[in-house]
């Protein structure tokens, strides 16, 4: 894992059993690792959008006599980064209105993925499980649904057999159960809030089947961290009425070319298309 203070905080949570609220906190603290050091309770509380009351249970939950226990100990383990100023990481200047503040935090969710992927272990670890499968389910409902029918279509230029699964209700199992028949040996999901409980229901349903269940999500403290095998966390943007969801994209974008990694024919795949595509005329140049 890679030495940033959010890699740090997220060791501190790792082994601890968390509320949904206190999986909210923490996800906060991750994603401002440089700044909450010098936080109040009362600011982090503003910050994640909880009581300060469930701030300090927090932090006795993580084992302190309290918050000011646990800040001290966060200056110690995860100090902001030299020269590197707190807040969103906008240009100083005019104060920014609404949709540049949007930017600007999908900019920090982008910096804080890079930080991630400092240590590409994770993503290789997944791609080549979703290599090795045959075929390949990708689940993604709901708000995740965009992210998993992009996945899919990029992934079947080069995967064999990749079965996109963007729609719940009783079929959807039946559409593990028939991957799992065919030979699937892993099944890839995309989770993003707000989280419907049929996907954590079908991640523990395809893990109790035998698969090997990969996740992106916002958060590594999200609900399904539990039924997967490889968490990967990206985290989504927040400051417009609707998520905004860069980093998965982009995540799913390196979980692809990971994947590619591992199929020693993806590029005579590519070729093959592209030769294709030429030959049928399908795109304007």
């Amino acid at each position: 894992m890679s030495d940033t203070p959010g890699a740090r905080l997220q060791t501190l949570f790792d082994g601890h059993r968390l509320t949904p609220t206190q999986r909210r906190i923490a996800h906060w603290m991750v994603r401002r690792a440089a700044d909450v050091p010098f936080l109040s309770s009362v600011e982090l509380a503003e910050l994640a959008g909880v009581s300060q009351p469930s701030v300090t249970r927090f932090a006795v939950a993580l084992g302190f006599d309290g918050y000011p226990a646990l800040r001290r100990h966060l200056r110690e383990v995860a100090p902001a980064e030299p020269g590197r100023p707190a807040g969103d990481g906008a240009a100083e200047g005019p104060p920014a209105n609404e949709y540049q503040q949007a930017v600007h935090a999908e900019i920090e969710n982008l910096r804080h993925l890079a930080e991630l992927l400092a240590d590409p272990a994770p993503v290789e670890r997944a791609g080549a499980l979703l290599a090795a499968s045959r075929p390949l389910p990708v689940l993604g409902l709901r708000a995740a649904a965009a992210q998993a029918r992009g996945f899919a279509y990029f992934a079947a230029k080069v995967h064999p057999d990749v079965r996109l699964l963007d729609e719940g209700g009783s079929m959807l199992t039946d559409r593990v159960d028939a991957a799992v028949r065919a030979g699937a040996t892993a099944l890839l999901c995309f989770a993003l809030p707000r989280h419907p409980r049929e996907v954590v229901e079908a991640l523990e349903y395809a893990r109790g089947a035998g698969l090997a269940v990969v996740t992106v999500a916002d958060s590594a403290f999200a609900p399904v961290a539990g039924h997967s095998d490889v968490l990967l966390p990206a985290a989504v943007g927040t400051a417009l009425a609707f998520d905004t969801a860069c980093a998965p994209m982009l995540l799913g974008r390196a979980l692809l070319e990971a994947m590619c990694d591992g199929l020693p024919d993806a590029q005579a795949r590519l070729e093959e298309f592209d030769a294709g595509a030429a030959a049928r005329g399908l795109f304007v140049e």
